[in-house]
């Protein structure tokens, strides 16, 4: 039994507490006793196999109640680097060690260290080995290679398919709308919008299953985001609840594309912490104002949205690729896929927003010009990043000039700007 010892000497039955978490959701849901609530998690990329590992790691135990899998394209063979270095981490982990060797799954290790054997990614993740976090042992886990297998009876379906797998579109006819993932998950499977929710935050999967203390929102319908944000919440990883759903979707495609930039400047100006600070707070107010034109009255840019916004910015594939452009160790020429990251999923949101923000028919009033303008006009460093990324009028060193123009209004203008709803244009936000 596991027992968490609070500061005032009480102790508390974790294993208890999780049981009536999950008594709770299965009564919400309508599940009877001995049919267990059956949850899959599709994708299993790092945060994808994380997300599951931490269900199975709290719940598992709990086997009449709940069966926690995951899915996973089959076939995918790991090379013999990765297999080595595999091998190098199992050895390292006492606890890692012990458990293959409890379950016979050791030898085959061995055998793809010495070049003897192929080892499979499905395969090494019914051990607790994703292929993206090798560094990072999981718990063992449920694989299911079959899509339709995984899904025909689950109950809870996770999309944990890797962001590099998932495009930010626009459609600019008959009017102009972003479409945000749950939209597309609503189209392509008929789902209803109210059973469709977002879960995101500043979290690294790596440092999540290591205990860093992280925190989360999960938005939607109150009916379900309040009853799996109370399922969901662990001591060190704290899930709220909140009813903006388009904002937060927004804000989850907007953060890749203002990554790329704060990489390339981050390498411009040799990590100046002043240029990097002045191009988030433009960046931001940026964000805040496309934001105000998708809903009437978005959530605020703080607390988990403000975090993942900043996590995205400091770390993750999109500045990193940036960095490289800027460096001139990447080029252009070599697309938006990169060998060993994956689809650089901000060069395809740039495009997306830049071309909505564009439309004539969404044209609004210039505060200091006094003529109707587009509304990416009121978005400098977007508008620079699309001629840098996707027409190429312009070198990577031309971010610097955007951001140094000394015609450019304090960032608190545009915020204020946004804040008084002249602008907001709701089909722009609206579920086709």
């Amino acid at each position: 039994m596991n027992h968490v010892v609070h500061s005032n000497g009480s102790v508390q039955n974790l294993n208890g507490v999780l049981e009536e978490k999950l008594d709770e959701l299965r009564a919400l849901i309508g599940k009877a006793e001995g049919d267990p609530l059956r949850i899959v998690g599709i994708g299993a990329g790092a945060w994808g196999s994380v997300f599951t590992a931490l269900l199975q790691e709290s719940y598992g135990h709990l086997r009449d109640k709940v069966l926690i899998r995951i899915w996973r394209r089959p076939g995918r063979s790991v090379d013999r680097a990765t297999a080595e270095h595999l091998f190098e981490v199992i050895n390292s982990r006492e606890d890692v060690l012990r458990r293959l060797i409890r379950r016979c799954a050791y030898l085959k290790y061995v055998e793809a260290r010495l070049g003897d054997r192929i080892l499979h990614a499905d395969v090494i993740l019914k051990d607790g080995f994703c292929l993206n976090m090798i560094d990072t042992p999981l718990c063992p886990l449920k694989v299911v290679t079959n899509l339709q297998e995984a899904v025909w009876d689950a109950d809870i379906v996770i999309n944990g398919l890797p962001s590099t797998e998932t495009r930010v579109e626009a459609e600019l006819e008959p009017e102009p709308r972003i479409i945000t993932p749950t939209q597309m998950i609503n189209r392509a499977t008929g789902v209803p919008m109210e059973n469709i929710l977002y879960l995101g935050g500043p979290n690294i999967a790596s440092e999540i299953y290591n205990k860093e203390y992280a925190n989360a929102r999960i938005c939607g319908a109150e009916k379900w985001r309040k009853p799996l944000a109370k399922f969901l919440r662990q001591p060190h990883f704290v899930v709220w609840d909140n009813g903006d759903l388009v904002t937060h979707e927004v804000m989850g495609g907007l953060k890749n594309v203002y990554a790329i930039g704060a990489g390339m400047v981050a390498a411009l100006t040799n990590e100046s912490a002043t240029s990097k600070s002045v191009y988030f707070a433009h960046c931001t107010s940026e964000m805040i104002f496309i934001t105000h034109l998708l809903t009437e009255e978005p959530e605020k840019l703080a607390g988990p949205l403000l975090a993942d916004t900043y996590v995205t910015l400091l770390k993750g594939r999109n500045a990193w690729y940036g960095q490289k452009l800027a460096k001139g160790e990447l080029s252009l020429e070599m697309g938006d896929s990169i060998k060993g990251k994956g689809m650089i999923q901000g060069v395809s949101a740039v495009k997306a927003f830049y071309e909505l923000l564009s439309q004539s028919s969404i044209s609004l009033l210039h505060p200091d010009k006094n003529k109707p303008v587009a509304p990416v006009e009121l978005c400098p460093i977007l508008k620079m990043l699309y001629r840098i990324l996707i027409t190429r009028e312009f070198t990577v060193q031309a971010i610097l000039q955007a951001l140094r123009d000394e015609t450019m209004n304090d960032p608190r203008d545009r915020i204020e700007i946004a804040q008084t709803h002249v602008f907001y244009r709701p089909a722009l936000g609206q579920k086709p």
